[in-house]
């Protein structure tokens, strides 16, 4: 399918770099889902944004620089996901070979607590964690590309140019963003305090044009002041005042005094490969580890991809590490992890010594596994550059488009990652993942995530970034992703598109997409586990490098995503 976007090239007047490419043909452009690169290669959640990210390396931009310019852009094309209001982590490896990961998690507010979701009696109020303004924790997104900016080349002039053009001046809507914005209508009516631009007289149609000037704006107060832009002056003034009108919590100091966080990589060894992946507070990094570490005595490529007995053992390892998850995985800031004890490979040879042959395995059976205790609407980037750097970021506003909540002046969507914590313990959240006091609420804490940003290196060098939005089904949807490539020996356009699986350990089944043989499907049934259809499970991005020096850059056809590279 082909989106026409007619925007003049006056649109980048704000700033004065010359394009290496014609910014004509910037903007009529196609969803490319597979392309092979020698230079460098972006893949994102929309043609526009991966466009821009290509673009600025086209300019001398590194993978880094590629990576701010595509999350601008995302800001402003990809609204229910990408975003300046939300959070997210990245996984990068320099082309120096030092590896990075940075949490610009969202947090909660100064005023947060452990009971601010329930009522009287002591009950979840539903809704309350998920809708408008009182759902929203402190964003990270704006401070976490600025963390990255050390990394990048260019002047962020360059880097926010196209997203600032793409705000003032409209782009056209893909099918699936019009029926995005009509399916949400009524929820944009009545979580504002002040007209949206996502509403308007009319239905949206594909290849409508969507103007944000005030988005705009506030992206320009971030080109001339930096992060201050965001977290004081006229955009926190717009967003506090926001919050008294709708009753939630966020204040000025919130705003000034969110930091984001550079951490140690969560690393392991897998066969001949190394794998780099986000620590705490995103358990996706663990949980990939655990998983993977209990799959790897088993020779499960031996089966073939999607083989019965290669999908119960995959369930099986999904299961228990999802228990661990409930039981212990938090903010290390704010709670002890025993992320070397869960981790370790006697007590990962032990928890999968329990795993059924052949059958299915019991939620009710399954218990955490330590004796002592030490999105779904989310998007992903995944980019890499001619030199070696590689980098992997996923972002989000948890449910498509957050809270539903528009800072009024300001035009940019905040997120509802306050249901990320446990708002009680033992009640499940939007994704039905349970937790426990590890995850519970706290002044200033990170809610524990699911996102999965991952780099594997084989012979100490890049040889897949990878990550997926999904909620809970992201570390799974990494787990089978990387297992197709590296156990089954598929090509990275059957790894990525393939179905998927899921199980989180409660509820006690099995999400499954369309596509899987009728064979294998009865094979898991008779074992016993229930079935449940999903109609899509992650959306994966993916770049491989080739061992003749090129990228392979790979789209999830679940979606608009797109790559783009040359």
């Amino acid at each position: 399918m082909r989106y026409l976007v007619i925007i003049s090239l006056i649109f980048f007047s704000c700033t004065a770099v010359k394009p290496k490419k014609s910014f004509t043909d910037f903007y009529r452009y196609t969803t490319d889902k597979s392309i092979t690169a020698k230079n460098g290669a972006v893949v994102s959640a929309h043609p526009l944004a991966s466009l821009a990210g290509l673009w600025v390396m086209q300019q001398d931009g590194n993978a880094f620089d590629a990576a701010i310019a595509t999350q601008f852009a995302l800001a402003v094309v990809y609204p229910g996901a990408g975003n300046l209001g939300g959070g997210g982590f990245m996984v990068a490896c320099t082309a120096d070979g030092k590896q990075l990961a940075l949490d610009f998690r969202e947090t909660a507010p100064a005023s947060a607590h452990a009971d601010m979701y329930l009522d009287t009696m002591g009950n979840v109020v539903p809704g309350k964690s998920l809708n408008g303004h009182l759902s929203a924790g402190v964003p990270g997104t704006v401070a976490g590309i600025f963390e990255t900016l050390p990394y990048a080349k260019l002047p962020l002039k360059t880097l926010m140019a196209p997203a600032i053009a793409l705000a003032e001046n409209g782009f056209s809507l893909t099918e699936n963003e019009a029926g995005q914005l009509n399916t949400y209508r009524n929820d944009f009516l009545k979580y504002n305090t002040r007209p949206t631009a996502f509403v308007k007289e009319t239905t949206w149609k594909a290849g409508d044009t969507l103007v944000q000037k005030e988005l705009a704006a506030t992206l320009l107060r971030i080109l001339n002041k930096g992060a201050a832009g965001f977290y004081g002056g006229e955009t926190a003034r717009l967003l506090v005042a926001e919050m008294k009108r709708g009753g939630g919590v966020i204040t000025g100091n919130d705003l000034k005094h969110y930091k984001a966080r550079w951490r140690s990589p969560q690393t392991f060894t897998y066969k001949e490969y190394q794998v780099v992946s986000m620590p705490m507070p995103s358990s996706g990094g663990l949980l990939l580890q655990q998983m993977m570490k209990m799959t790897e005595p088993v020779q499960i490529g031996k089966w073939g991809v999607h083989h019965p007995n290669a999908m119960q053992r995959m369930i099986e390892t999904e299961r228990l590490a999802f228990a661990d998850r409930a039981a212990y995985m938090g903010d290390p800031d704010f709670v002890s992890v025993p992320v070397q004890a869960l981790s370790d490979s006697l007590y990962l040879q032990k928890r999968s010594a329990g795993i059924p042959v052949g059958t299915a395995g019991k939620s009710s059976a399954v218990k955490p596994g330590l004796t002592k205790k030490e999105s779904e609407e989310t998007t992903h980037i995944s980019i890499a550059d001619k030199d070696g750097n590689a980098v992997s970021i996923t972002t989000t506003l948890n449910a498509s488009y957050g809270g539903r909540t528009v800072v009024g002046g300001a035009g940019f969507l905040l997120n509802n990652e306050m249901d990320d914590f446990s708002v009680k313990p033992g009640v499940p959240n939007l994704y039905g993942a349970v937790g426990g006091k590890a995850n519970a609420i706290a002044a200033g804490k990170r809610m524990l995530s699911s996102m999965t940003p991952t780099i594997v290196l084989k012979n100490n060098k890049p040889y897949l970034v990878v990550g997926s939005p999904g909620g809970t089904t992201i570390p799974t949807s990494v787990y089978q992703v990387v297992l197709n490539m590296i156990e089954f020996g598929l090509s990275a356009e059957d790894a990525v598109n393939l179905p998927r699986f899921h199980h989180q350990w409660l509820p006690d089944e099995v999400f499954a997409e369309e596509g899987f043989s009728d064979a294998s499907i009865f094979a898991l049934k008779n074992m016993g586990y229930t079935i449940t259809h999903k109609p899509s499970i992650g959306r994966v991005e993916l770049i491989l490098f080739l061992s003749n020096g090129s990228l392979k850059a790979v789209a999830d056809k679940r979606g608009d995503d797109s790559a783009a590279g040359w």
